[in-house]
C-alpha cells in the first residue's frame, strides 16, 4: 500500500509523470515505475525488488532508501542523490547513473553491466562482489571504496580518483585504468591481464606485484612503485565486450 500511494501521489514534477503497476499478489512488493519523476524526493523510502523500466529519476533524492534487488532497465538516475541507499543485489542493465551520488551506498553483489557511472561520487561505497563488465566509472571519485572480489572486466576507470580504494581480488581484465590516481589503493590478488595503465599513478598503491604488472599495458607515463617495470602492449584491442545488436536484414550490407 506505501508503495501504491507513492506512485499516485509522488511525482508530477519538471513536466512528468510517474505510475507504478502492482504485479499481483503473487509477487510480493514487485512494483514496476516507468514515465518521469525528474528532481523527487524520495528519501528513506523503501522499495525493495522495484522494476524502474526507462524511467527517468534524473536528479531526484533517494538518500538512504532501501532499494536492495531492483531492477533498472535503461533507466535515467543521473545526477541522482542515492547516497547511503541499499542497493544490494540490485540490477543496473544499461541504465545511466552518470553524476550520481552513491556515498556511503551498498552496492555489493550489484550487476552493472554496460551501465554508466561516469562522474559518479562513490566515496566509500561498498562494490563488494559487484558484477559490472563493461561499465562506465570513468571520472569517478571514489575515495576509500570497496571493489573486493568484484568483476570489472572491460570497466572504464580511467581519470578517476581511487584514494584508498580496495580492489583486492578484483579481475580488472581489458579495464581502463589510464590517467587514474591509485594514491594507497589495494591492488592484492587483483588480476590485471591487458589492463591499461597508461598514464595512471599507481606510485602508491599497495599490493602490486611484478607478475601482475607484467600482464598489464604500460606507458612510460605511468606510475609503478618502486622496483616495478612496466611493459607496453602492441596497439588493438585488449578485450572484447559482447552486446545485444539487432539482427541485419537479409540482403543488407553488413555494419
Amino acid at each position: 500500500m506505501a508503495l501504491a500511494l507513492l506512485a499516485a501521489g509522488v511525482c508530477a514534477v519538471a513536466g512528468g509523470r510517474a505510475w507504478a503497476v502492482d504485479a499481483g499478489d503473487d509477487v510480493a512488493q514487485a512494483f514496476s515505475f516507468g514515465g518521469a519523476c525528474v528532481g523527487c524526493e524520495l528519501s528513506g523510502r523503501k522499495m525493495p525488488e522495484a522494476r524502474f523500466m526507462g524511467a527517468n529519476f534524473s536528479g531526484a533524492t533517494l538518500v538512504g532508501s532501501d532499494l536492495h534487488g531492483a531492477w533498472f532497465f535503461g533507466a535515467n538516475f543521473s545526477r541522482a542523490n542515492l547516497a547511503r541507499a541499499d542497493l544490494h543485489g540490485a540490477s543496473l542493465f544499461g541504465s545511466d547513473f552518470a553524476g550520481v551520488d552513491l556515498s556511503d551506498a551498498n552496492l555489493s553483489g550489484v550487476r552493472g553491466h554496460g551501465a554508466s557511472l561516469a562522474g559518479a561520487t562513490l566515496t566509500r561505497a561498498n562494490f563488494t562482489g559487484a558484477n559490472m563488465i563493461g561499465a562506465d566509472l570513468s571520472r569517478v571519485s571514489a575515495r576509500g571504496a570497496l571493489f573486493a572480489g568484484a568483476a570489472l572486466m572491460g570497466v572504464e576507470l580511467d581519470q578517476g580518483r581511487f584514494e584508498g580504494a580496495s580492489f583486492r581480488g578484483a579481475s580488472l581484465v581489458g579495464a581502463d585504468l589510464g590517467g587514474g590516481a591509485f594514491p594507497g589503493a589495494d591492488f592484492t590478488g587483483a588480476n590485471l591481464a591487458r589492463a591499461s595503465l597508461a598514464g595512471a599513478d599507481l606510485a602508491s598503491a599497495k599490493g602490486l606485484t611484478q607478475t601482475q604488472i607484467d600482464l598489464a599495458c604500460s606507458t612510460p607515463l605511468t606510475r609503478l612503485p618502486a622496483g616495478l617495470l612496466g611493459r607496453s602492449c602492441r596497439t588493438g584491442p585488449s578485450v572484447v565486450i559482447l552486446r545485444a545488436t539487432h539482427p541485419t536484414p537479409p540482403g543488407s550490407p553488413a555494419p
